[in-house]
């Protein structure tokens, strides 16, 4: 370690008899009274301020970042409020006594002002976590600098260290790789995002080379955001060449599926054989495709439901693309009739009853046909071409139920089941016979 367990004990040592020296002073309770009547202020105007300002139409005239940051200021009110108060504060005992009485009033007017500066920036990120992390990361920060304990504490955490393959990592190392790629990384998401809207307005593109494009992009500057941190802070990448081979076994072992389904949605995308919009039957599941991922596509079904399917079952199974190269679809509806019936009236019922459908396309007229002589009755069976898939099972149930009207105005009978049976061993009983009659 470059700096020993005696030298750190001296430092605490030092610290804890400068904190006796001040609390021993009147001068600190004084200090902390006008913190605490501060903060009472502050949280009583808060709850004012909320109660008269309506956010929703705050600053409407302002141009966007003064309106913002006005909203920013107003949403955190009581902060504002209480620096404000120290910072008079402050000013006042500066110039009625020493400086160092008011110390404490300086410390906490600087760390409220570092406090809205922090909320300020943090503001325009979506992510509540990320928001969470960075605030109270960077206030720390902050803390430690407006104390003058930075250097110390940065040195603290650099003095321990390990070794890993002649990479020297410490927790100050990390501490910094770990803040240069939240920050890396939430560039490379606004970069993407508006490089994604850009690509979803060319309406040139295919919906697959969209997504494919998008993914790319996605990919590569996440790399290349990595890349960077990691090379800021000081980490050699070629040190990391060690990491390799066990990455390569995890890959091999664990991580099969995930990378067969990451190439598989890659395939999906270079070959175009599903996009979004299409309507798929894969299994059980059918409905239209919502959103392809790098690890599945969600398939949005009628009723509300989504499946979400890996992209792997989309290349090792039977796929139905009910829209693949046309939308056009045909419709099969088989039913029967009585053998009293006409078929050829039958027929010529059916298919004046599908062309009255509205969403029966008029190119592709319907068509009926006499498929078998079946013992309940004539079986037949009606075709027709829908522009669109969507909603198929409702026009096949709106032809059907046009259908049977049409036979109930002709006189038109639907053949149903009929069983005889028949009593061997003799007659019924007298009894049970004028008992039934009865």
């Amino acid at each position: 370690m470059d700096m020993s367990l005696k030298e750190l004990l001296e430092s605490i040592q030092m610290a804890a008899r400068s904190v006796g020296a001040e609390i021993a002073s009147p001068w600190f309770y004084l200090q902390f009274g006008i913190i605490l009547a501060g903060a009472g202020i502050a949280y009583a105007a808060d709850t004012a301020v909320r109660a008269r300002v309506d956010m929703s139409t705050l600053a409407m005239r302002w141009p966007l970042p003064l309106r913002h940051a006005a909203r920013v200021m107003v949403a955190s009110a009581s902060t504002a409020i209480f620096a404000l108060l120290m910072l008079i504060s402050r000013v006042v005992m500066w110039h009625m006594t020493w400086p160092s009485r008011s110390y404490l009033i300086a410390v906490s007017a600087k760390l409220a002002v570092a406090w809205l500066a922090i909320r300020l920036v943090t503001s325009v990120i979506d992510n509540a976590f990320i928001v969470k992390l960075v605030s109270v990361s960077a206030w720390v920060v902050a803390a430690l600098s407006i104390i003058g304990q930075l250097d110390w504490a940065a040195d603290t955490l650099d003095s321990y260290a390990i070794v890993v393959a002649g990479l020297r990592l410490t927790p100050l190392l990390l501490i910094k790789a770990g803040a240069l790629l939240i920050v890396a990384l939430w560039l490379t998401n606004i970069a993407s995002n508006f490089a994604e809207s850009r690509i979803y307005r060319a309406t040139d593109l295919t919906p697959s080379i969209q997504v494919l494009l998008v993914k790319i992009i996605r990919i590569g500057l996440m790399v290349i955001a990595v890349v960077i941190a990691l090379s800021t802070v000081g980490i050699n990448l070629s040190a990391l060449a060690v990491f390799s081979g066990a990455v390569g076994v995890g890959i091999g072992i664990g991580l099969q599926k995930i990378v067969a389904n990451f190439i598989s949605g890659i395939i999906l995308l270079a070959d175009k054989s599903v996009k979004p919009g299409d309507l798929v039957t894969v299994g059980d599941s059918q409905g239209r495709i919502s959103a392809m991922k790098t690890r599945y596509i969600s398939v949005a079904a009628g009723d509300g439901r989504e499946f979400l399917i890996p992209n792997e079952d989309l290349v090792t199974q039977k796929v139905t693309n009910w829209t693949y190269t046309d939308k056009n679809t045909l419709v099969k509806i088989p039913f029967a009739a009585n053998y009293d019936a006409n078929p050829r009236q039958v027929c010529k019922l059916a298919i004046d009853t599908a062309t009255a459908h509205p969403r029966a396309t008029k190119v592709k007229p319907p068509n009926c046909i006499l498929t078998e002589f079946a013992e309940a009755g004539m079986r037949f069976s009606l075709t027709f071409w829908i522009a669109d898939p969507d909603g198929m099972d409702n026009v096949k149930s709106d032809v059907m139920l046009a259908l049977w009207d049409a036979f109930k105005q002709e006189g038109i009978r639907v053949p149903y089941p009929v069983r005889e049976l028949r009593i061997r061993g003799g007659a019924l009983p007298v009894e049970s016979v004028v008992e039934v009659s009865s």
